[in-house]
């Protein structure tokens, strides 16, 4: 049973910012997640949206921004926008860090940046989009990727295990046994999204996921300890 720390701790800590991927690894968890897109110049940024707005006190859409303009804005309690190195730098030796391919056009790029890092290991990249964990895998084949489906169908998850899949990572609300059965037949393990009490947590251990990704990891861990 593994904990993943969504965009760090998003219901503790401003979400994928450097102080919460550090509070959720202090928590003792097993992965914490991010997203990335790339800036007008592309520049590689931590952020789960499209746009700057609901997350900082700026205004745009990331990519028709600057770097340096995104930098300079508050992403919650005077945290920057981190870049992938820096949550790499924060991640590398502690956690595996899932890297969800979100902005269009990421994965060359994110890739790059794993390698330079000499990280290979320690990230697994995954996306909604089927064909951008393909390109991962085209880039380099020994890559982690993993499937992220709302509901999946049965071809649905045929279909990403072709692709060479580590897991799934599926929103708990419409997880099924039948699911967990199918991923584990395929020898790929399946990560509920993302229950954030503890009774959904818990919910989810009894049907049997191999893991549990929420914005609350410090409510899982705290019961997961005890």
């Amino acid at each position: 049973m593994f904990v993943v720390g969504h965009r760090g701790a998003a219901g503790v800590l401003p979400e994928n910012t450097i102080k919460g991927f550090e509070y959720a690894i202090s928590l003792g968890v097993t992965y914490v997640e991010c997203d990335v897109h790339l800036t007008l110049d592309k520049h590689l940024v931590v952020m789960h949206d499209a746009t700057v707005d609901r997350t900082t006190n700026g205004t745009g859409k990331i990519e028709d921004l600057s770097f340096e303009t995104i930098r300079n804005l508050d992403a919650g309690e005077g945290a920057q926008v981190p870049t992938l190195d820096e949550v790499l730098a924060v991640t590398k030796g502690n956690v595996t860090l899932l890297c969800e391919l979100k902005g269009e056009g990421v994965e060359q790029a994110a890739v790059d940046v794993v390698k330079r890092q000499g990280m290979d290991t320690e990230v697994m990249f995954s996306s909604f989009y089927m064909d951008r964990i393909q390109r991962v895998k085209q880039i380099d084949n020994t890559l982690s990727i993993r499937a992220i489906m709302a509901s999946p169908s049965k071809e649905d998850i045929q279909n990403a295990i072709h692709l060479g899949i580590v897991g799934f990572d599926v929103h708990y609300r419409n997880l099924t046994l039948q699911m967990i059965e199918d991923a584990h037949a395929a020898g790929v393990n399946i990560i509920a999204w993302n229950p954030d009490t503890w009774a959904e947590q818990k919910a989810m251990i009894g049907l049997g996921v191999d893991g549990v990704s929420s914005d609350r990891p410090d409510i899982l861990m705290s019961h997961l300890r005890e």
